[in-house]
């Protein structure tokens, strides 16, 4: 089987600024490979798609969380999580270290997904949950729900759910 002729899919199910860049890495690298990527965002991954958006990130629970600071990698106890203001400044710092080092924003691989022609799904049962309309969407999405994504998961090679 050619390259050309395989596929993926991709549920998304979180969108916080750390977890909305796998899913949009691997899909726009697939499409550059001549892969047919379908992406399916559902509940929070959802957010990803609305045209005004500002992912966060939370220090709650994320261990592994370590930045660069002062030649040294700093990790940020979960404890810091309860002060107001902290998941915004670890935000704001992680988007300064993400331009700082040239990588594209989840907006530029949002819009290069598009460009790469990778079908966006949103989940018409979430759309429904949260009281999106596709007007609060980027342009781009289609309306689909899991049996849309079950026939796309189906024909696809590779699955990921992220």
């Amino acid at each position: 089987m050619s390259v050309e002729s395989k596929s993926m899919s991709i549920i998304v199910t979180k969108g916080s600024l750390d977890w909305g860049y796998p899913p949009f890495i691997l899909a726009t690298t697939a499409a550059a490979m001549g892969l047919n990527v379908t992406m399916f965002f559902t509940f929070y991954g959802l957010s990803l798609l609305l045209k005004e958006f500002n992912p966060q990130i939370s220090t709650l629970g994320n261990t592994a969380m370590k930045l660069p600071m002062g030649g040294m990698h700093m990790s940020m106890p979960n404890m810091l999580s309860a002060i107001p203001g902290v998941d915004a400044a670890a935000s704001v710092m992680m988007k300064n270290l993400i331009k700082k080092k040239g990588v594209a924003s989840l907006e530029e691989l949002r819009e290069a997904a598009v460009d790469s022609e990778v079908r966006l799904i949103a989940c018409q049962m979430t759309m429904d949950l949260f009281e999106y309309g596709l007007e609060d969407m980027i342009e781009g999405p289609e309306l689909g729900g899991a049996a849309t994504y079950i026939e796309c998961a189906t024909q696809s090679d590779i699955n990921l759910f992220i």
